[in-house]
C-alpha cells in the first residue's frame, strides 16, 4: 500500500541520514581527533570517497520521501512534513558548499602539506558537519510526527476526529 511506503520511507531515510551524521559527530570526529594528522588526512579522503555516493544517494531519497510524505498529507502535517524535507534538502546545501571543498582541501593535504592554518579549516569542517547533523536529526522528528501522528490534524468544528493514519 503507498501510503504505508511512504510512512516507512519517510522514516528510514531520514532516520538513517541522522542516524549515519550522528556516528560520525559522536565517533569518528573525535577518533580523528586521537591520530596523527596524516593518518587523519589520509582516512578522511578514504572515508569521504566512500561516503560522497553513499550520503548523496541517502539524502537524495531523504528529501524525496519527506517530500512524498509532504504530498500525502494533509493540513498541519504537509507543513510539518515540508519543513523536514526543507531541513533535509539544508543538510545537503550545508555538505555540497561547506564540508565538500574542505573536503577536497584535505585530499591535497593527505598528499601534500596542510597550510598553517589547517586547524581553523578543519574547525569550520566539524561545525559544518554538527550543523547538517542537527539539520538532519530535527527533519527526523518531524518526519516521526508527522509518521506518528503527534500532530493533530485539523478538522471542523462538529467533525468527528479521525484516524490519525488516514490522511496519509
Amino acid at each position: 500500500m503507498l501510503s504505508k511506503t511512504v510512512r516507512a520511507a519517510a522514516l528510514v531515510f531520514p532516520g538513517l541520514l541522522a542516524g549515519a551524521f550522528g556516528y560520525g559527530a559522536a565517533n569518528v570526529l573525535y577518533a580523528f581527533r586521537e591520530v596523527p594528522l596524516d593518518v587523519r588526512f589520509t582516512f578522511h579522503t578514504a572515508l569521504m570517497r566512500v561516503n560522497g555516493p553513499v550520503m548523496q544517494a541517502l539524502m537524495g531519497l531523504a528529501v524525496l520521501s519527506t517530500l512524498l510524505l509532504t504530498v500525502r498529507s494533509t493540513s498541519v502535517r504537509r507543513w510539518v512534513a515540508a519543513s523536514a524535507s526543507v531541513l533535509v534538502f539544508a543538510s545537503f546545501v550545508v555538505t555540497r558548499l561547506g564540508n565538500v571543498p574542505i573536503n577536497q582541501q584535505i585530499k591535497r593535504w593527505a598528499v601534500g602539506t596542510p597550510p598553517s592554518d589547517y586547524a581553523e579549516i578543519l574547525r569550520r569542517w566539524e561545525l559544518f558537519h554538527f550543523t547538517r547533523t542537527g539539520l538532519a536529526l530535527v527533519a527526523f522528528v518531524l518526519a516521526i510526527t508527522v509518521v506518528v501522528g503527534a500532530v493533530a490534524p485539523s478538522r471542523q468544528p462538529g467533525e468527528p476526529a479521525a484516524d490519525a493514519h488516514a490522511e496519509l
